[in-house]
């Protein structure tokens, strides 16, 4: 078809674009720590009201390099985000499976493939439906588990799921911490120890839930990963290599070392029986709280300077604690970032 036929197809009333496919690939900085939101809808799904263009200009201004676009139960918007990714800007194709007992997001989709969600927790058939998924070296994060409406608590077995949404943002671009999220980051740290000591723990990730303008990022995922590709980020929260931002004007660093060794957020340090010193830099919340946390508790907390950074040093060993994470907190309470552990053995 020549262009002449081409323009004219396009002002027919039922001209339907061809689909136009993100890469799967951005230029990235090479291995390095990535913002993302992992969680966002636009006016596909129920609630939205942006558009995949909006969304995308609304991910750029607030500084993050990758999103995920998860329409609720269908892939209708993958085919528009071609144009919109960029060198600057990955996008991962996913999917919100809002089955009637508990939502669930599917990260790093086939083009076009859709999650079956029409079933409960009863049904028995969850599991079918997350290897289909992992099938397609996807990503399976259970999402909002204790979400305040009819079908959002998550009634199903973690068991199978590679992450979970521990601070979810709906609705709350005003306020974006609450008691939802209180409750699930305290299950979440309630579990970690016993998760650790079995050799399989779950990551935890923070996203917005974008449906509306004003949303987006607030909060999201920090992310270690050696590229800025699809599997490359969907490998570094698998791992846990990861830390939650309130905003983009949180930055964070965690490092345990122990004589001339050191670990980061999600890996493992071998002590050899040495003390370690666990170090924390904050930035972006000024005169907020660091507090540490390891499988007996919350351990040690500090204030953070009301002018500028703050760097917050807490020894212990590996005999007194597991692993190490830390959050950190807003004059308020509101929580600001929280990271995943550091193991140590």
């Amino acid at each position: 078809m020549d262009g002449g036929a081409v323009s004219e197809a396009k002002t027919k009333p039922n001209y339907v674009p061809e689909p136009q496919f993100p890469p799967v690939r951005a230029a990235g900085r090479g291995r390095g720590w990535y913002r993302g939101d992992c969680h966002v809808h636009s006016a596909r799904s129920l609630g939205g009201e942006l558009t995949p263009g909006q969304l995308a200009a609304a991910a750029r201004r607030s500084g993050l390099d990758f999103i995920a676009i998860t329409e609720h139960n269908t892939a209708d918007t993958h085919g528009a985000w071609g144009q919109l990714a960029g060198d600057d800007l990955l996008v991962i194709l996913g999917q919100e499976a809002t089955t009637r007992t508990g939502h669930w997001l599917a990260l790093g989709l086939d083009p076009g493939q859709v999650v079956e969600w029409r079933y409960d927790v009863c049904d028995d058939v969850i599991d079918r439906y997350v290897s289909q998924v992992h099938q397609a070296d996807g990503l399976c994060v259970v999402a909002h588990p204790h979400a305040p409406y009819p079908g959002g608590v998550f009634m199903y077995p973690f068991d199978g799921f590679d992450a979970v949404e521990v601070w979810n943002g709906l609705w709350r671009s005003d306020r974006p911490w609450n008691a939802d999220n209180h409750v699930a980051v305290a299950e979440w740290g309630r579990t970690l120890a016993a998760g650790i000591h079995a050799g399989h723990w779950l990551p935890a990730i923070g996203n917005s839930d974008t449906h509306l303008h004003g949303q987006i990022a607030v909060p999201h995922t920090v992310v270690l990963a050696d590229e800025l590709s699809t599997s490359a980020v969907l490998a570094g929260i698998r791992a846990g290599h990861s830390w939650i931002a309130g905003s983009a004007a949180v930055s964070l660093s965690l490092h345990v070392l122990a004589g001339d060794r050191s670990a980061g957020i999600g890996e493992q340090l071998s002590t050899e029986g040495e003390p370690v010193v666990v170090r924390a830099m904050v930035s972006g919340v000024p005169s907020g709280t660091v507090s540490f946390h390891t499988d007996r508790g919350t351990v040690h907390q500090a204030p953070l300077p009301g002018d500028g950074p703050g760097s917050i040093e807490w020894r212990t060993t590996a005999e007194e604690a597991a692993f190490v994470r830390v959050e950190i907190r807003r004059p308020g309470q509101d929580m600001a970032a929280l990271t995943n552990p550091v193991i140590l053995y």
